[in-house]
């Protein structure tokens, strides 16, 4: 018992000492002052931002809020919390004593019978029965930190879980709101297509009644109704992408596909961002983008794991005791046997064939590899905000100058259905006016929708409302 007492104030100390494994540091990269074409100003915490709200758009805004926790692929990575947070205690339970208990009864008889030569029959009989009882305790001394750098390694995993949430919230904001996008572009083509459809009819009964009058031909009819039958093959490829659009919605909202179809019939404007996106500066992405902290967190998961497999260079040492009672009842005799045992035992690795050492290697390898994964991501983040910029301002130019030629070939229409009724132009004038006008409106639609793809591409590029409807970190 000395050697008890002697040995546990000793293992104490020590446990409070050395930790093998390089400290984790957070990683630096080089990042630009600012974005080529966004202002030197920071945009702060913009991952509770609901960026979607600048479309105005309140049908909009209930889709986001009813998927927000419905989505299955956020709730796949809200799971997995659950197993990153059991990891966590089992990490932290290796470095805690543990204590068994057991216990067992059995019992045992003889019975027979045999002839003798001094008497004619004889029996024996003999039984007995045993009840064990016992507590058995051991205790890993974690001299060399192994323990602690595997419960680091899990609680930096465990906060790469949270941030996996984000960005499979992020994910789900940008499919939900671009596919949103889509299915009101849809039907905004549709509604010009029709329009331009009933110009086009507007077109043909003008050159009958010119005909009529003997002013054109059957060729120029033929050649106004081929622009009618064109824009009516037209029509059903539109309303399939409208309802194409609505079923993925429905499944990003966990839902059976067409289940909302039938509330987005009823049409609405496209989509255009009120408010300008503020980029803000390349260093926010850091601290914004759940990416690039997911990727942070496993880094500093796999610094840690550097640690756990130095560990198993040194010297390990468990201390184990246990205790049994033991009571028989025979025939003879009733009797109690009682054991103990306490002791420490050492392994120390001497010749493994290099094994644990390459189990160094390799988990360095991989941290190396997880520090170039944090840079890449960081790098295309970067590049992910420049493009959307970019795009951005240049497909605004777009639209605007779009609007003004469908006013332009608009007047040119109505001026070439006079000239063509008073017999200053000829047919082929007004179907080109009719294309020009049709593929102006459809190109401005367009480019409508373009542009309010690239405002969610750039708030999704910030990490913009991804912190929105997070599970709270628990304390550890």
């Amino acid at each position: 018992m000395k050697f008890a007492t002697t040995l546990l104030p000793l293992s104490m100390l020590l446990l409070s000492g050395c930790v093998v494994g390089p400290d984790y540091k957070s990683p630096d990269s080089a990042l630009p002052a600012k974005f080529s074409e966004a202002s030197a100003k920071s945009a702060g915490d913009v991952t509770l931002s609901p960026w979607w709200e600048s479309f105005r758009d309140r049908r909009l805004n209930d889709l986001v809020h009813q998927g927000m926790n419905q989505n299955l692929t956020v709730l796949q990575a809200l799971e997995r919390i659950t197993a990153a947070e059991a990891d966590v205690v089992i990490a932290g339970a290796g470095a805690l004593p543990s204590l068994n208990a057991s216990a067992d009864a059995t019992a045992s008889g003889q019975h027979g019978g045999y002839l003798a030569r001094t008497s004619p029959t004889g029996s024996n009989t003999n039984s007995s029965k045993s009840m064990n009882a016992g507590l058995g305790a051991s205790w890993l001394l974690d001299f060399f930190g192994q323990y602690r750098r595997s419960k680091e390694a899990a609680n930096a995993s465990l906060d790469a879980a949270y941030d996996d949430v984000n960005v499979a919230r992020l994910a789900y904001l940008s499919d939900l709101v671009s596919s949103y996008i889509s299915a009101r572009y849809y039907q905004e083509a549709l509604a010009l297509s029709r329009k331009n459809l009933e110009s086009r009819r507007e077109t043909l009964n003008l050159t009958n009644e010119i005909k009529s009058a003997g002013a054109a031909s059957s060729l120029d009819v033929l050649q106004v109704e081929g622009l009618v039958n064109q824009t009516l093959a037209d029509l059903p490829g539109l309303e399939t992408g409208f309802h194409q659009a609505a079923n993925h919605i429905a499944t990003l909202l966990g839902v059976p596909a067409s289940t909302i179809t039938a509330s987005l019939t009823k049409g609405s404007p496209q989509p255009m961002p009120r408010n300008a996106a503020q980029a803000g500066l390349p260093a926010d992405l850091i601290r914004n983008r759940p990416d690039i902290r997911a990727a942070e967190r496993r880094l500093q998961a796999a610094t840690a794991s550097i640690g756990v497999a130095e560990a198993d260079l040194y010297p390990s040492i468990e201390l184990g005791g246990s205790i049994g009672a033991t009571r028989n009842f025979t025939r003879a005799a009733t009797g109690n046997l009682t054991s103990w045992s306490f002791g420490p035992s050492l392994v120390l690795p001497i010749f493994n064939g290099g094994a644990l050492q390459a189990q160094v290697k390799i988990a360095r390898s991989q941290a190396e590899q997880q520090y170039l994964t944090w840079k890449q991501t960081v790098l295309q983040a970067v590049e992910e905000v420049e493009t959307a910029q970019i795009a951005l301002n240049r497909d605004a130019r777009t639209v605007a100058a779009l609007r003004k030629v469908v006013q332009s070939y608009e007047q040119t229409l109505d001026l070439a259905r006079e000239s063509y009724r008073g017999g200053a132009s000829t047919i082929l004038d007004v179907l080109d006016a009719e294309r020009n006008v049709a593929t102006a409106r459809l190109s401005l639609a367009a480019a409508i929708r373009q542009l309010a793809n690239d405002y969610v591409s750039l708030n999704v590029a910030i990490g913009g409302g991804s912190s929105i409807g997070t599970p709270v970190v628990a304390s550890r």
